[in-house]
C-alpha cells in the first residue's frame, strides 16, 4: 500500500514547473460577443441602451437540464474523478435514504467493465404513476426535473440526505446513456435517457440507436411484494475529462461508513472492470477485505451495531479510554417558507427534533481524526455540527481542568488542538431537511445544530470526566493528563518559535553552519537535503549557485512519528531542516515563508537511501505538510547504472545511465542489437561514487534530471501507512513484514 506515491517528472524545468500544460476544457459564456453594426448614441457617452454594443438579446436563459450540462460544476464540484464520485454517490445517497427511512435492507454496487455503474436496492420504488400537475411518471419528473422529489417535507422522508431534489436529474443530464428499472405493484417498470432526454435505445450501451419519447414500460411479472429500483448510468464523456474514473478505494470507504451508520444495512461493492495496478486503490487493502473472483473485486459489508464499532476501527493507536458513546435529542424552531392553499410562500415558525449521536475516543497517537455525517451523508469539510461538538470539548476540558486543579489560574486555557490531539470522533446528526451549502453537501449549514450538538456533548462529557460513570474515573484523570501535557508541549513549542522570530534578519549565524546557500532567493531556488558530508563535496561542484543549496544531514535523523514534539526539536538534524526552511512547524507552518521554492531529497538509490528518505518525508507529513501538499517536495532520482560507448556513433552520448534494473536489461539487448560495443556497465552504490559532472547530468540540471514529486493521495491511507511503518506498535509492523517476506527478491538486496 503506497499513500504517498511518488511521480515521475523527467521534465521538471528550472522552476519546478512541467513542459507544457494541457489546454483547459472548454468554456461558455453566457453573453457572446457584439454582433452586427453598433448603435451610436446621439447624445452623451452613455445614452442608449447599447451604447456599449451590449443588449438583451446578448443574454442567455438556460433552462432545466440544460443548466447542469453547462455548468456541472455548479452541481458535482468537477468534471474529473471527483465529478464522477459525486454523481454516484447521489443514486448511493437516494438508495440509503430509502434505508433510513426503514424501507431498505440491501444495497449493491456494481462498476461495469463498459465504464458505467450500477446501484440497485430493495426499498419501495420510484413512484411509477403519473404525478397530477405535470402529467409524467414519478420516474420521469424525478429524472428530468430539477428540484423535484419526496424529500420536500411530503411526508415520504423524515431524515434523509438527498434535499435539493437535482441529484439524479442532475446525474442524468451528466450521462450518455442512463437506465432505470423499478419493481412495483408486481411489475418491472423501465425507461432510459440520453443526456437527459427521455426515450428508448435499440441495443447495448450509449452508442446504440435513440429514439426520443416519453412513458414507462411495462415488463416480467415480479412478486406482488417485491420492490426495489436498478438504475445504470454511463458518464458523458463530453463532459468528463478523458481518464476520470472511479476508485474501487473510495467506494469500499463509502460503503463501509454507511453500514457503520445504518446497523443492519447490508451493501456490496463489485468492480468488474480489468484489474489494474492502481496505487490509489490498493491503499485501501489495509482497511477492508477484498474478495477476487471471476466477476473482479467485491467486498460486503454489514455491522450489526453503529458508530462506536466505526470509531473503535478508526481509531489506531494505543487507547487512553474506551469509546465513549454520547446520544440525545434537542428541539430547534425554524423559519421556512411554506406553500400555502393560494400558492403563496408564507414564513413559517416549523418545530423540529435534531438526534446527535456521537462516539469518540482518546488514544496515545498525536493525530485527530473526526469524521462527521448528517443523515448518513458525509460532510468532509464540516459544519454547524462540528462546530458546536468542538466548542463543548474545549469548554468542557477547560472546566474539568481548573475543577481538578491542573490548569491554575492565570494559565492560558488550552485550546481545540490540546484537546483534539489523539482523539478520534465519529459526530452523526439526524434532522428533518438540513441547510447544506451547495450539492456536494460538505457542510452543514444548519445554525441550531450548533447549540443543540453543544448542550448535548457538554453534559454526558461532564458526567464522564467527573467520573459520575462507572469506571470513568482512572480514564477520565488520563484524558486530562493528556490535555494539559499538549497544551505544555504547545506552549513550549511556541516559545521556541517566538525565540526565533526575535532573531533580526542580520543574523545569519542563526542558520546551520553546515548550510551551503544560494545567492538567489526567487521562485527558482531549491534546497537539496544531502545525505552524508562526502556526498556534499561532489554536490556543491556540480551545483548551480546562484539558485541550489545544500544542507548535509547525518546518516538517519530522528522517527518523529513516534518522538513528541518537543524530542523533534530538540533534535539537531529535525531542528537545523526547519530552521533552514523558515516557515515554522507544526499548525504555524506558513507556506509563504518558506525560504525554498522546492525541497529535494538526495539520498543513494539503496535501502538505506529510501529509509532516509522515509524518514524525512515522515517530518516533512507531520510538521511541514503544506510543502508536501503544495507539490514543492521531491525526490532526487540517481541513476543505478552507466554504460559507457567504446565507439559512439556521431551526435550519440559516450555514457548511457539507467535507472533501474529492467532499464539496464532493455538498453544492453538494444546496444547489442544495433551491433554497438560498450564496457561492462557500472553500478552507483551511492552518490560518492559519481564525480561532480555526472552528478549534475544526471541528478542535479534542471534541462536532464529527474525528479519524483511526493503528492499526498489519501490522507486517511497515509495516516495509516505512516502509522504501521514507522509508529511505535511493533506487532502490526512485524506482521506486514512476515506477509510480504515471500514477495521479495533476494537478489535486489543490497549485500
Amino acid at each position: 500500500m503506497t499513500a504517498l506515491s511518488t511521480e515521475p517528472d523527467r521534465t521538471v524545468s528550472a522552476n519546478g514547473g512541467r513542459a507544457g500544460r494541457r489546454p483547459a476544457a472548454g468554456r461558455s459564456s453566457l453573453a457572446a460577443s457584439a454582433a452586427g453594426p453598433a448603435h451610436r448614441p446621439t447624445q452623451g457617452p452613455t445614452q442608449g441602451p447599447a451604447a456599449d454594443g451590449y443588449t438583451a438579446r446578448h443574454l442567455t436563459v438556460l433552462e432545466g437540464l440544460e443548466a447542469v450540462r453547462k455548468r456541472p460544476g455548479m452541481y458535482v464540484g468537477s468534471t474529473d474523478g471527483r465529478g464522477l464520485a459525486q454523481c454516484l454517490g447521489e443514486i448511493f445517497d437516494n438508495a440509503v435514504d430509502e434505508a433510513l427511512a426503514g424501507a431498505c435492507t440491501r444495497i449493491e454496487i456494481i462498476l461495469r467493465a463498459d465504464g458505467s455503474a450500477e446501484v440497485r436496492d430493495d426499498g419501495r420504488g420510484i413512484p411509477v404513476d403519473n404525478e397530477p400537475k405535470t402529467g409524467l411518471s414519478g420516474v420521469e419528473l424525478i429524472m428530468t426535473r430539477l428540484h423535484a422529489g419526496g424529500k420536500f417535507g411530503g411526508g415520504s422522508y423524515t431524515a434523509s440526505g438527498g434535499l435539493h431534489g437535482v441529484g439524479a436529474s442532475v446525474v442524468n443530464a451528466l450521462s450518455a446513456r442512463l437506465d432505470v428499472w423499478v419493481d412495483k405493484g408486481g411489475y418491472e417498470w423501465s425507461t432510459s435517457f440520453r443526456r437527459g432526454v427521455p426515450g428508448r435505445f435499440d441495443g447495448d450501451g450509449p452508442s446504440a440507436a435513440f429514439t426520443p419519447g416519453s412513458g414507462l414500460a411495462r415488463g416480467r411479472k415480479v412478486a406482488k411484494a417485491a420492490s426495489g429500483t436498478r438504475i445504470r448510468f454511463w458518464p458523458d464523456r463530453q463532459i468528463f475529462v478523458p481518464g476520470a474514473d472511479w476508485r474501487f478505494s473510495w467506494l469500499t470507504q463509502l460503503a463501509r461508513q454507511t453500514a457503520y451508520l445504518v446497523p443492519g444495512l447490508s451493501i456490496e461493492v463489485t468492480d468488474e472492470r480489468p484489474a489494474r495496478a492502481d496505487a490509489d486503490d490498493t491503499a485501501s487493502q489495509d482497511a477492508v477485505t477484498v474478495v477476487d473472483g471471476p466477476a473482479g473485486r467485491s467486498a460486503e459489508f454489514r455491522f450489526a451495531g453503529g458508530i462506536s464499532e466505526f470509531c473503535a476501527h478508526l481509531s489506531a493507536g494505543e487507547p487512553v479510554t474506551d469509546v465513549l458513546r454520547i446520544t440525545g435529542s434537542g428541539q430547534f424552531t425554524e423559519t421556512v417558507p411554506v406553500l400555502d392553499d393560494a400558492g403563496h410562500l408564507t414564513p413559517t415558525d416549523v418545530e423540529r427534533q435534531l438526534d446527535v449521536d456521537v462516539a469518540l475516543r482518546w488514544d496515545t497517537g498525536y493525530d485527530t481524526t473526526v469524521r462527521s455525517f448528517v443523515n448518513v451523508i458525509p460532510t468532509a469539510k464540516g459544519g454547524s455540527h462540528v462546530t458546536g461538538f468542538e466548542r463543548a470539548m474545549v469548554r468542557t476540558l477547560n472546566e474539568q481542568l481548573k475543577a481538578a486543579r491542573l490548569l491554575k489560574a492565570g494559565e492560558d486555557p488550552v485550546v481545540k488542538e490540546d484537546v483534539l490531539e489523539g482523539l478520534t470522533a465519529v459526530i452523526s446528526v439526524r434532522l428533518p431537511e438540513p441547510q447544506f451549502e451547495g450539492q456536494t453537501k460538505e457542510v452543514l449549514g444548519t445554525p441550531a445544530a450548533s447549540k443543540v450538538v453543544s448542550q448535548i456533548l457538554a453534559a454526558e462529557l461532564g458526567n464522564f470526566l467527573e467520573g459520575r460513570v462507572r469506571g470513568s474515573k482512572a480514564q477520565a484523570r488520563a484524558v486530562l493528563d493528556k490535555v494539559i501535557a499538549a497544551a505544555k508541549t504547545r506552549v513550549a513549542a511556541r516559545e521556541h518559535r517566538e525565540n526565533q522570530r526575535r532573531k533580526s534578519a542580520l543574523a545569519t549565524s542563526a542558520l546551520p553552519a553546515k548550510l551551503v546557500d544560494c545567492r538567489s532567493a526567487d521562485d527558482r531556488s531549491e534546497l537539496f537535503i544531502v545525505e552524508g558530508d562526502s556526498a556534499l563535496g561532489t554536490a556543491k561542484n556540480a551545483r548551480d549557485s546562484e539558485f541550489q543549496a545544500l544542507l548535509p544531514i547525518r546518516g538517519k535523523i530522528l522517527n518523529v512519528q513516534k518522538a513528541s514534539l518537543s524530542d523533534m526539536l530538540k533534535n539537531v538534524e529535525c531542528a537545523a531542516i526547519i530552521q533552514v526552511i523558515g516557515a515554522g512547524s507544526g499548525s504555524a507552518f506558513d507556506l509563504d515563508a518558506a525560504r525554498y521554492q522546492r525541497v529535494i531529497f538526495m539520498a543513494d538509490a539503496d535501502v538505506d537511501g529510501a529509509h532516509i528518505r522515509t524518514l524525512l518525508l515522515t517530518l516533512f507529513y507531520r510538521y511541514m505538510r503544506p510543502m508536501v501538499d503544495a507539490g514543492r517536495v521531491f525526490a532526487a532520482v540517481p541513476p543505478l547504472h552507466r554504460i559507457e560507448l567504446t565507439n559512439p556513433r556521431k551526435g550519440q552520448a559516450k555514457y548511457i545511465y539507467t535507472y533501474s534494473d529492467p532499464e539496464l536489461s532493455r538498453t544492453v539487448l538494444e546496444l547489442e542489437r544495433k551491433g554497438q560495443r560498450f564496457k561492462d556497465p557500472q553500478r552507483y552504490k551511492g552518490l560518492g561514487e559519481m564525480d561532480a559532472h555526472q552528478l549534475a547530468e544526471t541528478t542535479m540540471d534542471p534541462r536532464r534530471r529527474v525528479l519524483r514529486r511526493i503528492r499526498v493521495e489519501d490522507a486517511q491511507a497515509a495516516d495509516a501507512i505512516f502509522d504501521l511503518l514507522m509508529g511505535t506498535e511493533v506487532g502490526p509492523r512485524r506482521d506486514f513484514i512476515a506477509a510480504g517476506a515471500t514477495e521479495l527478491d533476494p537478489s535486489r538486496i543490497d549485500a
